[in-house]
């Protein structure tokens, strides 16, 4: 085992209620080589985490580990393998946070907000180091050096013109930042400091760029890469994304309602992949290459029953990876300009003009001392049935602008003229009038929808506000349809949010934006939390409406590829401002500004030519 980390034998993980016994993790086996790194990809319910969770020794109640091994050799040198699982709770923690490290998906949650970043670094080295305050803030300083959030020493001398004192007090400033005044991007960074800080010899990292931008996410990736090559460390790697698996990964690991499907070096996974399932996740994301009428989705490729034995029984169906391109259709350029040409000849739906928005930044006695300008001069027309993207990094300006279209947020300056009417000078019954025409679908359903209400109430509440339609029957009956039009049951009304998957709930919020048989709906990143698989659902659901509504969206997203397959033109903000405008193949194959071009370089590529050149950086054969 000398060449192997971490061999996961035959593992099963049940979780037991009084009603059934789910098998979250159903007899998986596999290895981390050292100083590499497995990718483990899957859809949300796959088993992924729990995966993950086991190895840590943390399967919360009451899920519990029935049957299987997991043997950990942590140095090269240690004469035998260690079985977690046949270990005592306070054996364990010898190994968890020392010998392995986890980074979870959510910084934000991951970090204690009421203590400062040093704090819990310090307390993380200290619970597994024996030395002193001192000692162990200097190791924290490295570390956070380490993962490019603070300056190296060189470049500290530098900036500080050699001066000792100036420089400690940089150093202990950003020590006592709390994790609210850091990015997302910035939190995540942190969190691998304190995952490296006692040098592990297993890196489990679960989802940790799922809700970053795709710019912070390529830096994060290139860093986990780095930190892999320098250290010797091995990395265990999740994600739904197999995208970013091509990035990553060594080798590939795909699972499925507890089981792994497929498995294989991630050359041949792209290249040739066998199992239906594994299939579906490749050609599922949007690829900004090309444009489709529709996305493939994991459907396309496999239908799963039931048998009499109650065993889940995976059937292929009669279609590779290039049938099912060819069948979601491929839409020509010439197409693409011709719809543009034909939507611009209408007067536009929306125009926004010299609009400012600007928040308050106040001073200790309460006066406004100055603004940040959050959207700062913007101009831009939305025409009838078209689609703009818009697009940009985290803080950019993008949901602020969607806020202040909707009038949730007042603007400083500027119009926003939506059928003829500008909403900024309208008064308040005018503007619940037209509330009816001006819908939004957030990031996450789970927040959008009330728990308390059933999914019947939250979708006829807005049709009982304005009395459309008038009657109750007819009311449920619309519910019904929208329900039904989605891709949901109609026996989904006297069910709650809890009880549907993500995807599930962001179709629900999707039928009651519907509700009022709007013309304008804006989508605030109402993909980017969804699983791949789903997501293409999704983004085939949102089209499909468009046609038969004859909606107008602004759909946004950090994601170019996925605003790239939704749009007629993409609108790209940075800092508050448009950097740019015009058609998405346009915007894509011909950027004008570096910011957009660095936006393109970001996104995973997962081809062939990428994964070659990877994996031969490393030394690693392929083919």
């Amino acid at each position: 085992m000398s060449d192997t980390v971490l061999h996961v034998e035959d593992l099963i993980v049940q979780f037991k209620s009084d009603e059934n016994v789910v098998q979250a993790v159903d007899g998986v086996s596999f290895e981390v080589k050292r100083g590499q790194t497995l990718g483990i990809v899957g859809e949300s319910g796959s088993g992924k985490s729990v995966t993950s969770l086991a190895v840590m020794g943390l399967v919360p109640t009451p899920g519990k580990i029935t049957q299987g091994k997991i043997l950990f050799c942590g140095r090269e040198d240690q004469a035998s393998p260690v079985d977690l699982t046949a270990l005592p709770t306070r054996r364990l923690e010898d190994y968890r946070g020392g010998e392995i490290s986890m980074i979870f998906q959510e910084p934000m949650t991951s970090l204690n907000p009421v203590y400062t970043v040093g704090f819990q670094l310090v307390e993380a080295i200290r619970l597994h180091k024996s030395i002193s305050k001192e000692a162990a803030q200097q190791e924290a300083i490295a570390r956070l050096q380490e993962v490019r959030l603070l300056p190296n020493d060189d470049q500290l001398n530098q900036q500080f013109n050699q001066d000792r004192r100036e420089i400690e007090r940089f150093k202990q400033a950003f020590l006592n930042r709390y994790p609210h005044e850091l990015s997302g991007g910035q939190m995540q960074r942190v969190m691998i400091a304190m995952a490296i800080s006692c040098d592990p010899a297993l890196l489990i990292a679960d989802e940790p760029t799922t809700a970053l931008d795709v710019t912070v996410q390529a830096t994060i990736l290139d860093l986990l890469r780095d930190l892999r090559d320098r250290r010797g460390m091995s990395i265990m790697f999740i994600t739904h994304d197999l995208g970013i698996i091509a990035e990553i990964a060594d080798h590939v690991a795909v699972m499925y309602r507890g089981k792994i499907v497929e498995s294989g070096p991630v050359w041949q996974i792209f290249s040739d992949p066998q199992h239906p399932y594994t299939k579906g996740l490749l050609t599922c994301r949007p690829q900004p290459d090309r444009r489709l009428r529709r996305l493939p989705t994991v459907s396309d490729f496999m239908q799963v029953r039931t048998d009499a034995a109650g065993k889940l029984v995976i059937e292929e169906r009669e279609k590779d990876v290039n049938r099912a391109l060819q069948l979601a259709q491929e839409v020509s350029p010439e197409e693409l300009n011709q719809r543009l040409v034909t939507l611009q000849q209408k007067p536009p739906l929306l125009s926004v003009k010299r609009l400012r928005v600007g928040f308050p930044i106040r001073s200790i006695f309460g006066r406004t001392k100055r603004y940040f300008m959050a959207v700062n001069d913007i101009d831009f027309e939305v025409y009838p049935g078209e689609t703009l993207g818009l697009v940009g990094e985290s803080g950019c300006g993008k949901s602020t602008l969607a806020r202040t279209i909707l009038q949730l947020i007042k603007p400083l300056d500027g119009e926003v003229i939506f059928d003829g009417e500008d909403l900024t000078k309208l008064p308040r019954d005018r503007m619940r009038h037209l509330r009816q025409d001006l819908q939004i679908v957030f990031q996450n359903p789970f927040s959008s929808l009330d728990s308390r209400m059933t999914v019947g109430a939250a979708i006829v509440e807005p049709m009982r506000i304005h009395k459309k339609p008038d009657s109750r029957e007819k009311q449920r009956e619309r519910t019904a349809y929208l329900l039904e039009r989605v891709g949901l049951s109609a026996d989904a009304i006297n069910r709650y949010p809890h009880e549907f998957s993500g995807g599930q709930r962001q179709r629900i919020c999707i039928a009651r934006a519907l509700a009022l048989q709007p013309k304008f709906i804006i989508c605030d990143e109402s993909v980017s939390a969804l699983d791949v698989s789903v997501q293409a659902q999704v983004l085939n659901l949102l089209k499909e409406l468009q046609s038969e509504f004859n909606l107008t969206y602004i759909f946004i997203s950090h994601d170019l590829s996925v605003v790239k397959f939704m749009s007629d033109r993409i609108m790209v903000m940075n800092k508050g401002k448009i950097e740019e405008i015009g058609s998405a193949e346009t915007i894509y194959r011909q950027p004008k500004q570096d910011y957009t071009r660095q936006l393109i370089s970001a996104i995973p590529t997962s081809s062939l030519e990428r994964i070659r050149d990877l994996q031969t950086q490393r030394g690693l054969s392929v083919g």
